[in-house]
């Protein structure tokens, strides 16, 4: 299935520093998932400085304030309306990946497929499983199963209690763009392994956090990413927690 290794490039630094490549193919990460698993639901980036960094990715928004996509440039905030809002660039992230998609392989998908064939499927296009990938599929959707979680108060509950609140939506024979990224099980604590997608419509006004789906037919772009910068924040929540207790069963529950 996987039939090469690439060499793999990770530099971490404090949010706000100035020390980052002015590179296009390099994901830039805020903070990591186990953090957010442990509910630091704020961070010191502004999507004005996320730009910087990226016209593709997803995420969340400060106090955990619904889920978070980015497509061609443009930044979305899907709340537990199930609404698509445009994010104002002063508004801040506590974690997110974006990149300059740029797909180094492009497909069709012309057969019905669920999202675990979906993935077991473009792993098999993969060259290797050691490096990032960046995912864009925009087409048809026979069915799409998505969700989003309501903003959070203070004191932050952890991430698995928040998402028992989550408002689940769900769209029939819908137009729309799947966006995300594939990890290496290697990263685990740092990002979720294997693929953490979302979606949005295609007028662009609905999504959420992907939980199933089928498409009809798409077109399907992958982006190799051999590159990782990650941006900590600079702020108590974050030094304070323990980062390094293994979280993986919590995960597993958060994202179906």
């Amino acid at each position: 299935m996987f039939k090469k290794t690439c060499s793999l490039f990770i530099v971490i630094f404090l949010a706000g520093c100035s020390c980052v490549h002015k590179n296009r193919d390099i994901l830039y990460q805020t903070s990591t998932i186990n953090a957010l698993i442990e509910g630091v639901y704020e961070g010191d980036i502004t999507f004005k400085e996320l730009k910087e960094h990226g016209d593709f990715g997803l995420g969340t928004v400060n106090e955990l304030d619904g889920e978070m996509l980015a497509l061609d440039g443009i930044f979305y905030q899907v709340r537990s309306d199930g609404m698509a809002y445009l994010i104002d660039p002063s508004m801040k992230t506590p974690f997110a990946v974006v990149t300059f998609f740029e797909p180094d392989k492009a497909l069709s998908i012309d057969k019905p497929l669920n999202c675990k064939e979906l993935s077991d499927y473009l792993d098999c296009l993969l060259p290797t499983e050691n490096i990032f990938y960046a995912v864009k599929l925009e087409g048809t959707f026979k069915y799409i199963k998505a969700r989003s979680v309501p903003v959070q108060n203070k004191p932050y509950p952890p991430l698995v209690e928040a998402v028992k609140d989550q408002k689940i939506f769900e769209f029939h024979n819908i137009n729309g763009t799947i966006v995300g990224f594939r990890f290496p099980g290697y990263m685990k604590g740092v990002n979720v392994p294997g693929y953490h997608l979302h979606f949005i419509t295609e007028d662009r006004k609905a999504g959420g956090h992907l939980l199933e789906c089928t498409i009809a037919d798409a077109h399907a772009g992958i982006d190799y990413t051999n590159n990782l910068f990650i941006a900590l924040p600079g702020e108590s929540a974050f030094y304070n927690i323990n980062l390094a207790k293994d979280k993986q069963d919590q995960l597993d529950k958060i994202e179906k």
